[in-house]
């Protein structure tokens, strides 16, 4: 990534947010790193070196500021090429991905070499993969200690840290501080069974209509959209709990708030909110390219996934019927693979199925809540699929081999696989068109021509897509 020092230090004069994430100044009078939206004093242009990524800055000798806290910067969305693949890996690696698997497993998942990664990893952000996982699990550590009362130990380990000596030798070395001397007084309205986080994006953020669109389509009894509030359950391997987000009312950030059960793995679980989310969009960026597309609703964002595979069944379920009616299948389907649970709110009760439980179900079994036996046999072959591996629903995974691994599977068309890599592989340029709203909402009933009057949307279709959808008032 090319940094413009004079560019880089007029964002820094102006607290640009546009560029808040994209790159961090080190300020050589204090040794501290910043984000563009700092509060702190400007420095002088003198002082001032950039930095692609907050690793990059500790590996020069940086510490993170302890006032605009590197941390929380709201991720990249860039989409050329090279660029894009940095970026997606930077974004599993800063999900904690490599906690689970090596570097050459993820270049794997990805479809490339694992020389050919790291050297788009080391071009763009300047650093090794192994310097990027140092430094999240550092500013996971920061963030854990700042935001919640976990013991140090149980930090160092869900920090990804093997041990308690090498997480407060490296704390130390990198930044100057005991990890406790972090510390602050406990949030009093925080209950000492939940943890509270924050994830930052880049303004606009369209809240209204992200709610509007997640509880039109939710799992009943696994997800409710309540007020201002999104609440979910989550099962993440052997771990069990809950996650509420609404708005921050002092800044542009969710507030999110997890249930302690889920404390060691609060990295997951915070890029799963980012996903569902969109929060790594630009969204001025994009509005800008999507033109008058755009205008009325600028902060809208293309809606994710928090698990890939429920997203496929879910999108599955919504063939050739109303978004009511696939509403109250899947709400069927959550009572019948879900596990029961108790949270402290009535409308969460189940845990989302589990994809290795479906891939056993006999075809009959859903049939018996009311899915057509074409839709069941296309969930089951999905199940099975995702279970042994053959397919990854997962931001990262090659796209273009995802779509038509997609299409082979029985009753799974175009439209199925476009909105499967719309929202569960997080693609920016996928496009239904075949989409009756879509055709509609550009007056165009040729598939063939829908697709043609998209082109100028490129690299943003996705977001083309959302745009198009609440134009008709269908989100």
């Amino acid at each position: 990534m090319i940094l413009e020092a004079d560019i880089c230090y007029q964002a820094i004069l102006t607290r640009d947010a546009r560029f808040d994430g994209v790159f961090f100044v080190g300020i050589s009078t204090t040794k501290i790193y910043c984000r563009t939206v700092c509060t702190a004093k400007r420095p002088r242009r003198e002082s001032c070196t950039f930095y692609p990524s907050a690793a990059a800055a500790e590996q020069a000798g940086f510490r993170p500021c302890l006032l605009c806290r590197p941390e929380l910067a709201p991720g990249n969305a860039r989409i050329d090429a090279v660029s894009r693949l940095a970026a997606v890996a930077f974004n599993r690696i800063e999900d904690g991905i490599l906690t689970e698997m090596s570097i050459n497993e993820l270049a794997n998942e990805m479809g490339i070499s694992d020389r050919h990664l790291r050297r788009a990893i080391k071009s763009e952000f300047g650093v090794s993969p192994i310097a990027l996982v140092q430094t999240q699990r550092l500013l996971l550590a920061k963030r854990l200690l700042t935001d919640t009362a976990l013991p140090v130990t149980e930090v160092a380990f869900a920090s990804g840290f093997s041990s308690l000596r090498r997480f407060n030798a490296l704390f130390k070395e990198r930044y100057r501080l005991h990890p406790t001397a972090l510390r602050r007084a406990r949030i009093p309205e925080l209950p000492q069974e939940t943890l509270l986080c924050e994830v930052a994006y880049r303004p606009p953020l369209d809240w209204g209509e992200i709610l509007s669109f997640l509880g039109k389509r939710i799992y009943r009894g696994v997800e409710v959209v309540d007020g201002n509030r999104y609440l979910r359950t989550v099962t993440w391997k052997q771990h069990r709990g809950w996650v509420a987000v609404e708005p921050s009312k002092r800044k542009h950030a969710l507030r999110v708030e997890l249930s302690a059960s889920l404390a060691s793995v609060l990295l997951p679980m915070l890029a799963r909110v980012k996903r569902l989310f969109d929060l790594a969009a630009a969204p001025q960026q994009i509005a800008a390219h999507l033109g008058s597309l755009a205008t009325a609703h600028p902060g809208l964002r293309v809606p994710g996934a928090f698990d890939g595979f429920e997203l496929a069944v879910r999108a599955i379920l919504g063939q050739r019927v109303s978004v009511k009616v696939a509403t109250t299948l899947a709400g069927r389907f959550v009572t019948l693979f879900g596990e029961p649970i108790e949270t402290p709110f009535t409308q969460l009760t189940h845990l989302p199925p589990v994809v290795e439980h479906v891939a056993t179900a006999e075809p009959e079994a859903l049939v018996s809540i009311g899915i057509p036996q074409v839709r069941a046999n296309s969930i089951l072959a999905l199940a099975r699929a995702v279970a042994e591996g053959r397919l990854v629903l997962e931001p990262g995974a090659d796209v273009q081999q995802t779509i038509a691994r997609l299409k082979e599977l029985p009753g799974i068309g175009e439209w199925t696989a476009q909105y499967i890599a719309m929202r569960a592989l997080s693609w920016p340029d996928a496009f239904p068109h075949t989409d009756l709203g879509i055709c509609k909402a550009l007056n165009e009933n040729n598939p063939k021509r829908v697709l043609q009057l998209a082109e100028s949307w490129r690299p943003w279709r996705s977001y083309a897509a959302i745009h198009l959808w609440q134009s008709l008032e269908t989100l």
